[in-house]
């Protein structure tokens, strides 16, 4: 479940996301997966102000970019083998909470073709900038 909005400190925020980003990475800690690649599936929310966040132009660069959450993303998985999305999902988190206008984020990963009897197994992070 997300904290927002139930963490007081995210009541002034807009909630911006990407949702099952699908990427192809070499990933795990067994043999067979680190012959190849697996598909993994990336979802981040961000938490930004509302004053940091609401165009008055209709411009871009008035907001996060959806990009800037994808490009990181690209950024980390060309970097190579990742052991474990413990590691992806808070390099992600890192990332995302490194960027001046965000004040919190949610990052999660997927793989969903490991076990054929559930949709899949991951792991979910979220952090919030101190002092806000």
């Amino acid at each position: 479940m997300s904290p927002w909005p139930l963490d007081p400190r995210l009541a002034d925020c807009r909630r911006l996301f990407l949702h099952d980003h699908e990427v192809w990475i070499n990933i795990g800690v067994h043999d067979f997966e680190k012959k190849g690649e697996q598909r993994v599936l990336i979802n981040v929310d961000l938490f930004v102000p509302l004053a940091q966040s609401t165009p008055l132009a209709d411009e871009l660069h008035e907001v996060v970019d959806y990009d800037f959450i994808r490009r990181s993303i690209t950024e980390r998985v060309a970097r190579g083998h990742i052991h474990l999305q413990e590691t992806l999902a808070d390099d992600v988190l890192a990332t995302m909470l490194a960027h001046p206008r965000v004040r919190a984020a949610r990052v999660s990963t997927e793989k969903p073709d490991v076990y054929p009897d559930c949709d899949a197994v991951g792991v979910e992070v979220f952090g919030i900038k101190e002092g806000l």
